[in-house]
């Protein structure tokens, strides 16, 4: 069964998810971004993302669309074989949701003073 792996360093994680929300919170705007990701084909599509409001480089992109005060759009990327999360102490660290709940980066990968960068990609799963 496919997945979502999780690594960094001495750190791997198998997750039995086909679809995940990655959620983070602007280090400067303190405002919430999120992103629905699924698997396809062995790789990450990026389907929608939100941002709940605008700010200093955050303009919504052409085609959003407000709704309830969030804009919603598709991001015009190709399937990523990986994303890279670069995480930070001086920043509110990342969230990952499935399954209606989200789980800060920490409870999954550890926190960020020993696992600063986390790559999230299709894999094998038990």
């Amino acid at each position: 069964m496919s997945g979502l792996c999780l690594a960094a360093a001495a750190l791997s994680v198998a997750l039995p998810l086909q679809s995940f929300t990655l959620a983070w919170t602007h280090s400067i705007e303190k405002i919430r971004w999120e992103e629905d990701y699924r698997i396809v084909d062995q790789r990450l599509q990026l389907v929608e993302a939100r941002v709940r409001g605008h700010g200093a480089g955050m303009e919504p992109p052409e085609g959003a669309v407000l709704k309830d005060g969030v804009w919603h759009y598709r991001p015009a990327l190709p399937p990523l074989p990986r994303v890279q999360l670069a995480r930070s102490s001086y920043v509110a660290d990342y969230e990952m949701c499935w399954d209606g709940l989200c789980r800060p980066m920490k409870d999954i990968a550890g926190p960020v003073e020993k696992v600063p960068v986390v790559e999230l990609f299709p894999c094998d799963t038990p």
